[in-house]
């Protein structure tokens, strides 16, 4: 149906034989494959990182709020410019979600300025999301939740679900923060299908995480199976969030793909701006960043108020041309349509105005040209 997908798996046969190979092993729950994915996405990051792997992105961003303490009563600053996970899970937990705007119409990004206005004695965490891999100012954004606080701890919480491998001054997306939750859903820059990873510096929060993942227990069913111990205790309570070896085996091979197909993005994002920068009637945003090296998770442009997005979308599918929005606006859900949330003005425009085109490592020259071409017709 499609000459140029939003999206294409970055595949071949090293994920087909790391799958066979845990089928062969008559072990597929989360076992020793999940212990090196966890290991090597860690050393990968850097930086201290203990890694837990999870189900998904949205049990690290839920296991994260419940590792900070945040419950009823207490608030968590999200942007507005994200995906319904962010703010589910706070209401999920009890919490009150404060909206904060973008940082301007080319930094999508959540306003340190925003934050610092919104952090009130009921704040219990500030989440983040690192847009389309772009990171947050976070030398910033962390010294405003440090003078804020009052003395009380304020958990700084990262969505690097868009920013496996993002550099900012050095460090990598995810460990920055008190907490990192990356996903690995099929889209992302790690595919795996579903999952994700809870990250964190601190033992403590890390000791947090593993219980939490496994329903508080102190030992797993492969340590049972290997004989290793023959009972558990239950610490705490906790969830079942575990993610599976044939999951764990694909991220592996993924990771050692990532530098590579991160550098992919780059230049294909590099050709798609040349081609589209002197368009009229749209704009691509983060043009002035400078905080080091995004991973290129989407490619995101800016239409004109004077464009009707639905028609660019029809004429893009027309052509054979695969396209999506990030994000439509929780204001206009359903379940928060009367929630009270915060007006939010940029993040609000954007989302009527956001247009994503295809982007993916094994994606062609060729096929920017022609998402470029067709979308230049389709604008003039």
């Amino acid at each position: 149906m499609w000459k140029v997908q939003l999206f294409e798996l970055n595949y071949d046969d090293r994920e087909l034989q790391a799958v066979t190979e845990v089928i062969r092993s008559a072990w597929i729950t989360m076992g020793e494959q999940t212990k090196s994915f966890e290991s090597s996405f860690g050393t990968f990051l850097g930086n201290g990182a203990h890694c837990t792997a999870v189900a998904n992105g949205t049990a690290a961003l839920h296991m994260a709020l419940l590792a900070a303490g945040v419950g009823p009563g207490d608030e968590v600053i999200v942007p507005s410019l994200t995906f319904v996970a962010d703010i589910n899970v706070v209401r999920l937990v009890g919490a009150e979600p404060v909206l904060v705007d973008c940082t301007s119409y080319d930094d999508w990004n959540i306003s340190p300025e925003g934050i610092a206005a919104a952090i009130t004695p009921r704040t219990k965490a500030v989440l983040v999301v690192h847009y389309g891999g772009f990171a947050c100012d976070m030398d910033a954004i962390r010294s405003i939740v440090r003078d804020k606080s009052g003395g009380r701890c304020i958990f700084l919480i990262e969505d690097a679900a868009h920013a496996p491998a993002a550099d900012y001054r050095g460090r990598l997306c995810g460990t920055i923060g008190d907490i990192g939750c990356f996903s690995f859903f099929t889209n992302k820059n790690l595919s795996i299908g579903e999952g994700g990873m809870y990250v964190t510096r601190s033992q403590e929060l890390h000791e947090k995480g593993r219980h939490l993942r496994s329903h508080g227990m102190s030992s797993l069913t492969l340590d049972r199976y290997k004989g290793r111990a023959i009972s558990y205790d239950v610490v705490e309570p906790g969830l079942n969030y575990r993610m599976d070896e044939i999951r764990a085996a694909i991220g592996l091979v993924q990771l050692q793909k990532l530098p590579e197909a991160n550098r992919r993005r780059g230049e294909l994002v590099a050709r798609y701006r040349s081609l589209l920068a002197d368009v009229p009637r749209m704009s691509v945003p983060f043009l002035g960043y400078g905080f080091g090296e995004p991973s290129y998770h989407i490619f995101p442009i800016l239409l004109d108020r004077t464009v009707d997005r639905t028609q660019i979308i029809a004429g893009l599918k027309e052509n054979g041309i695969q396209s999506s929005i990030h994000y439509p606006p929780f204001q206009e859900f359903t379940a928060y349509r009367n929630a009270g949330l915060a007006a939010t003005p940029i993040a609000l425009d954007i989302s009527k105005r956001e247009l994503t085109l295809p982007l993916f490592p094994t994606m062609s020259f060729d096929q920017v040209e022609l998402v470029c071409s067709t979308l230049k017709k389709l604008l003039a």
